[in-house]
């Protein structure tokens, strides 16, 4: 019955990693070099990822500055960039690209408040579904007589506390970005 907890709770916890690393990818006003992170550069015929070939910074709240160590892969960069439609055109000066987000609108930010709800619902139904897989290998070790009652209505009690946990800390993490979308 342990382990069968333990590898739920592992698995709930790689849910929330992941719904936190979708949200970072949102573009929220602010320069965040993870809006970029997922952008590959086609470099002598491989897709290499742009913090492989370059420094990425913020210089300020609103500005991302991506200086290749390689001047040539300046235009390979800028077009992986608007091959990624991320929303924002780059900026290339020949030896630095400025990538500047434009402040958001009501509208927008309302619309991500909306993206970030369906994200953590859609962390929520997994979270759910994972519970559910561990009742039922919790029923199965019943039925094959492995635990007894009792141990089942201890195990499920337990898998429902651990999955309300997650699921305050998904609505933790989806408060505090909508709180940052709609603050900027």
């Amino acid at each position: 019955m342990k382990k069968t907890i333990d590898d739920m709770k592992v698995k709930m916890e790689k849910t929330l990693d992941v719904l936190s690393e979708e949200l970072k990818t949102l573009r929220a006003g602010r320069a965040n070099p993870a809006i970029i992170a997922k952008v590959n550069v086609d470099y002598y015929g491989v897709p290499t990822p742009i913090n492989q070939l370059a420094v990425v910074n913020v210089p300020e709240a609103r500005t991302l500055t991506i200086q290749p160590w390689d001047v040539k892969t300046l235009k390979s960069i800028e077009r992986a960039i608007n091959e990624a439609e991320i929303g924002i055109n780059p900026q290339n000066d020949g030896k630095i690209i400025r990538l500047v987000f434009p402040p958001l609108t009501e509208d927008r930010r309302k619309e991500l408040s909306k993206d970030v709800s369906k994200m953590g619902e859609n962390s929520k139904v997994a979270i759910r579904s994972i519970r559910r897989d561990a009742v039922e290998k919790l029923k199965a070790k019943k039925k094959t007589s492995e635990i007894t009652e009792d141990d089942l209505k201890q195990g499920e009690k337990k898998i429902q506390d651990i999955t309300d946990k997650f699921c305050k800390q998904i609505d933790s993490v989806m408060a505090d970005k909508t709180k940052e979308i709609m603050e900027i």
